[in-house]
Protein backbone atom coordinates (compact mmCIF):
# COMPACT_ATOMS: atom_id res chain seq x y z
CA UNK A 1 0.00 0.00 0.00
CA UNK A 2 1.07 3.53 -0.67
CA UNK A 3 3.77 2.79 -3.24
CA UNK A 4 3.81 6.01 -5.27
CA UNK A 5 5.77 4.31 -8.05
CA UNK A 6 2.45 2.77 -9.17
CA UNK A 7 0.74 6.16 -9.36
CA UNK A 8 2.49 8.40 -11.92
CA UNK A 9 0.86 11.69 -10.87
CA UNK A 10 1.57 11.12 -7.17
CA UNK A 11 5.12 10.07 -7.98
CA UNK A 12 5.57 13.20 -10.11
CA UNK A 13 4.35 15.33 -7.19
CA UNK A 14 6.79 13.72 -4.75
CA UNK A 15 9.61 13.98 -7.31
CA UNK A 16 8.89 17.70 -7.76
CA UNK A 17 8.87 18.14 -3.99
CA UNK A 18 12.18 16.26 -3.66
CA UNK A 19 13.81 18.35 -6.40
CA UNK A 20 12.54 21.55 -4.79
CA UNK A 21 13.77 20.83 -1.24
CA UNK A 22 17.09 19.20 -2.18
CA UNK A 23 19.88 21.02 -0.35
CA UNK A 24 17.56 23.02 1.94
CA UNK A 25 18.04 20.80 4.99
CA UNK A 26 16.26 17.94 6.70
CA UNK A 27 12.81 16.80 5.59
CA UNK A 28 10.13 15.41 7.91
CA UNK A 29 7.38 13.02 6.79
CA UNK A 30 4.55 13.60 9.30
CA UNK A 31 2.14 10.67 9.46
CA UNK A 32 4.58 8.47 7.56
CA UNK A 33 2.65 5.23 8.11
CA UNK A 34 4.75 2.27 6.94
CA UNK A 35 7.49 4.61 5.66
CA UNK A 36 7.10 4.01 1.94
CA UNK A 37 7.41 7.67 0.91
CA UNK A 38 10.09 8.35 3.52
CA UNK A 39 12.19 5.54 2.04
CA UNK A 40 11.55 6.76 -1.51
CA UNK A 41 12.80 10.24 -0.58
CA UNK A 42 15.86 8.73 1.14
CA UNK A 43 16.61 6.81 -2.08
CA UNK A 44 16.47 10.16 -3.86
CA UNK A 45 19.24 11.40 -1.55
CA UNK A 46 17.26 13.53 0.90
CA UNK A 47 18.00 13.71 4.63
CA UNK A 48 14.52 12.53 5.61
CA UNK A 49 12.91 11.01 8.68
CA UNK A 50 9.37 9.90 9.41
CA UNK A 51 7.04 10.20 12.38
CA UNK A 52 3.69 8.58 13.02
CA UNK A 53 1.31 8.48 15.96
CA UNK A 54 0.92 4.70 15.67
CA UNK A 55 3.67 2.63 17.32
CA UNK A 56 2.67 -0.33 15.09
CA UNK A 57 3.12 1.77 11.94
CA UNK A 58 6.56 2.85 13.14
CA UNK A 59 7.41 -0.75 13.96
CA UNK A 60 6.45 -1.73 10.39
CA UNK A 61 8.32 1.22 8.89
CA UNK A 62 11.51 0.25 10.75
CA UNK A 63 11.14 -3.38 9.68
CA UNK A 64 10.45 -2.52 6.03
CA UNK A 65 13.02 0.30 5.76
CA UNK A 66 15.80 -0.28 8.33
CA UNK A 67 18.04 2.25 6.58
CA UNK A 68 15.65 5.12 7.50
CA UNK A 69 14.94 7.00 10.74
CA UNK A 70 11.44 6.71 12.21
CA UNK A 71 9.91 7.67 15.56
CA UNK A 72 6.55 7.74 17.26
CA UNK A 73 5.20 11.29 17.48
CA UNK A 74 2.01 13.25 17.04
CA UNK A 75 1.60 16.00 14.45
CA UNK A 76 0.15 18.10 17.27
CA UNK A 77 3.17 17.68 19.55
CA UNK A 78 6.32 17.93 17.45
CA UNK A 79 9.36 19.47 19.10
CA UNK A 80 11.08 21.21 16.23
CA UNK A 81 13.18 24.34 16.07
CA UNK A 82 12.10 27.39 14.14
CA UNK A 83 13.31 27.33 10.51
CA UNK A 84 14.92 23.92 11.07
CA UNK A 85 13.52 21.97 8.10
CA UNK A 86 13.85 22.23 4.34
CA UNK A 87 10.64 20.31 3.78
CA UNK A 88 7.60 18.83 5.50
CA UNK A 89 5.18 16.24 4.15
CA UNK A 90 1.64 15.62 5.33
CA UNK A 91 1.17 12.90 2.69
CA UNK A 92 -2.29 11.30 2.98
CA UNK A 93 -2.13 11.80 6.75
CA UNK A 94 -3.48 15.19 7.79
CA UNK A 95 -7.07 14.20 7.02
CA UNK A 96 -6.93 12.26 10.30
CA UNK A 97 -6.68 15.52 12.27
CA UNK A 98 -9.86 17.15 13.58
CA UNK A 99 -10.82 20.19 11.52
CA UNK A 100 -10.20 22.60 14.40
CA UNK A 101 -6.69 21.19 14.98
CA UNK A 102 -5.40 21.34 11.39
CA UNK A 103 -4.78 25.15 11.39
CA UNK A 104 -2.46 24.82 14.41
CA UNK A 105 -0.51 21.99 12.75
CA UNK A 106 -0.16 23.94 9.51
CA UNK A 107 1.07 26.98 11.47
CA UNK A 108 3.68 24.73 13.14
CA UNK A 109 4.82 23.49 9.72
CA UNK A 110 5.15 27.08 8.47
CA UNK A 111 7.22 28.00 11.53
CA UNK A 112 9.63 25.05 11.29
CA UNK A 113 10.27 25.45 7.57
CA UNK A 114 13.29 27.49 6.53
CA UNK A 115 12.51 30.45 4.29
CA UNK A 116 12.11 28.88 0.85
CA UNK A 117 11.29 25.49 2.40
CA UNK A 118 8.32 23.55 1.06
CA UNK A 119 5.32 21.69 2.43
CA UNK A 120 3.38 19.08 0.48
CA UNK A 121 0.11 17.43 1.39
CA UNK A 122 -2.27 15.00 -0.25
CA UNK A 123 -5.79 14.38 0.95
CA UNK A 124 -9.22 13.03 0.16
CA UNK A 125 -11.67 15.51 -1.39
CA UNK A 126 -15.21 15.97 -0.14
CA UNK A 127 -17.35 17.64 2.50
CA UNK A 128 -18.02 14.77 4.85
CA UNK A 129 -16.29 13.23 7.83
CA UNK A 130 -16.12 9.44 7.46
CA UNK A 131 -15.82 7.19 10.52
CA UNK A 132 -13.51 4.29 9.66
CA UNK A 133 -14.06 0.93 11.31
CA UNK A 134 -11.73 -1.15 9.14
CA UNK A 135 -8.14 -0.46 8.13
CA UNK A 136 -6.16 -1.95 5.29
CA UNK A 137 -6.39 -5.73 5.34
CA UNK A 138 -9.60 -5.73 7.40
CA UNK A 139 -7.99 -4.75 10.71
CA UNK A 140 -10.65 -3.32 13.07
CA UNK A 141 -10.01 0.36 13.88
CA UNK A 142 -11.86 3.52 14.81
CA UNK A 143 -10.86 6.88 13.43
CA UNK A 144 -12.37 9.66 11.37
CA UNK A 145 -11.28 10.81 7.94
CA UNK A 146 -12.01 14.51 7.46
CA UNK A 147 -12.39 15.19 3.75
CA UNK A 148 -11.59 18.66 2.43
CA UNK A 149 -12.68 20.75 -0.52
CA UNK A 150 -9.65 22.27 -2.32
CA UNK A 151 -10.45 25.95 -1.72
CA UNK A 152 -10.94 25.77 2.08
CA UNK A 153 -7.81 23.64 2.47
CA UNK A 154 -5.71 26.03 0.37
CA UNK A 155 -7.14 28.93 2.43
CA UNK A 156 -5.96 27.23 5.65
CA UNK A 157 -2.51 26.69 4.18
CA UNK A 158 -2.30 30.38 3.24
CA UNK A 159 -3.58 31.49 6.66
CA UNK A 160 -0.77 29.44 8.24
CA UNK A 161 1.75 31.64 6.40
CA UNK A 162 2.57 29.40 3.44
CA UNK A 163 2.25 30.35 -0.22
CA UNK A 164 0.72 27.67 -2.46
CA UNK A 165 2.88 26.98 -5.52
CA UNK A 166 1.19 23.93 -7.08
CA UNK A 167 -2.08 22.05 -6.92
CA UNK A 168 -3.05 18.73 -8.47
CA UNK A 169 -6.64 17.50 -8.46
CA UNK A 170 -7.09 13.76 -8.95
CA UNK A 171 -10.41 12.29 -10.10
CA UNK A 172 -11.94 9.29 -8.41
CA UNK A 173 -10.81 5.92 -9.74
CA UNK A 174 -11.55 2.26 -9.03
CA UNK A 175 -9.49 2.34 -5.81
CA UNK A 176 -10.21 5.72 -4.30
CA UNK A 177 -12.39 8.80 -4.34
CA UNK A 178 -11.12 12.16 -5.61
CA UNK A 179 -7.84 13.44 -4.21
CA UNK A 180 -5.90 16.66 -3.93
CA UNK A 181 -2.17 17.40 -3.75
CA UNK A 182 -1.01 20.89 -2.66
CA UNK A 183 2.57 22.12 -2.45
CA UNK A 184 3.30 25.40 -0.68
CA UNK A 185 6.40 27.31 0.31
CA UNK A 186 7.47 29.44 3.24
CA UNK A 187 8.15 32.87 1.77
CA UNK A 188 11.74 33.89 2.09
Amino acid sequence: MGDIRRHPWLKASIDAFADTVRGLGPVLDVGCGPGTVTAYLAERGLDVSGVDLSPRMIENARRLHPQCRFSVASATDLELGEASLGGVLGWWSLFNLPRDVLPQVLALFARVLKPGGHFITATHVGDEDVVRTEAYGGVPVRWTTHKWRPEPLVDLIEQAGLRPVAELRLPADEQSGPGLVVMAKRPG
